[in-house]
């Protein structure tokens, strides 16, 4: 029997952990799947406890508690891959509903050994119309409010999944380590690149991964994060997170403290292109450019000032929009 193990962890989000703990609740799952929830709360402040006992009073056998003392997201995603008890680990976040179908559609992938993971869809649930600078037929519009909708097509990944929404064989974390405990929100800022690197270490290796739109979660927009200063302060903690994940080996030219000078340049193109960009939409999306490649910039000279030897940093290229979405998170 296939054995799963949904990990959600949570912080101070009582009110959207109950619908969602509701929604996974709700699951149908036939019999040849046995299936348990780790619910791991991140030291919340709030009423979160409350909330996960009344589950686990309820559904005695399904549901269980952990608690993760130590500040940042990772931490309590490495604890609850630790205590996990599925040979399949599947990961939502707190903030989402998922479909009565959702888990049996996302393991059913991993019932064999084709692939190593695999990645579901994830749709937005709008608090209200959209305004009118939102760039929603660009990928920097989506990208923060972690919409994963690749089509109704089930197919191979060549991106990295998304962490509310994606399951792996757990012999997967025993044979590539963990979740980097730099790199997830709480640690260090606004930082979140845990869930797409540890996806993304797993395809460098060769590993296959799968996306499966029929594992269908929604996840809620609050009205906070329709507000331009979100968007900017993702992409650049997206654009630090790029630079701590490292790839490619340092450009030979450097500027400012070991800065790339292709980094400088990009900033100096994307800066133009906002500045005489004419419609809404397409100026705040060269912004977005800017502010990304702003944190790229900011976290190398962050990271020359700390580390001894070489800086290994990862050059994003050209940044491209529309279908592009080599630089997804």
């Amino acid at each position: 029997m296939l054995k799963i193990t949904v990990i959600l962890c949570t912080y101070n989000r009582y009110k959207s952990l109950a619908k969602a703990l509701e929604s996974v609740a709700n699951s149908i799952v036939p019999a040849s799947m046995g299936w348990d929830v780790l619910v791991v709360d991140n030291n919340s402040s709030d009423q979160t406890r409350d909330v996960v006992s009344d589950f686990c009073k309820r559904y005695p056998d399904r549901f269980y508690y952990l608690f993760e003392p130590r500040k940042g997201k990772s931490y309590a995603l490495n604890s609850a891959v630790q205590e996990a008890r599925g040979d399949v680990l599947a990961f939502v976040d707190d903030d989402v509903t998922v479909e009565p179908t959702w888990l049996h559609n996302l393991a059913a992938t991993l019932n064999g050994g084709e692939w190593a993971g695999v990645g579901g869809r994830i749709l937005p649930q709008w608090p209200c119309t959209p305004p009118s600078w939102f760039p929603e037929k660009e990928w920097f519009g989506m990208a923060p409010l972690a919409m994963f909708d690749l089509g109704l097509q089930a197919g191979p990944l060549t991106d990295a999944p998304f962490g509310t929404n994606m399951a792996f064989h757990r012999r997967m974390f025993q044979k590539y380590g963990l979740f980097r405990t730099d790199l997830g929100p709480g640690c260090s800022g606004e930082i979140r690149n845990e869930d797409t690197e540890f996806g993304q270490r797993l395809l460098g290796a060769g590993e296959r991964l799968k996306y499966e739109p029929a594992a269908l979660v929604y996840h809620s927009v609050p009205p906070n994060r329709l507000k331009k200063d979100y968007f900017l302060t993702w992409w650049f903690e997206k654009g630090r997170a790029e630079i701590r994940q490292a790839g490619a080996a340092p450009p030979k030219w450097w500027l400012l403290s070991r800065t790339p000078l292709y980094h400088i340049r990009k900033l100096a193109m994307g800066t133009l292109r906002w500045m005489v960009a004419l419609k809404p939409a397409k100026r705040f999306t060269y912004k977005l450019t800017v502010w990304l490649l702003a944190g790229m910039i900011v976290e190398s000279y962050r990271q020359s000032r700390t580390l001894k030897g070489p800086l290994q940093v990862d050059s994003i290229g050209p940044i491209r929009h529309n279908s592009d979405t080599s630089g997804r998170n």
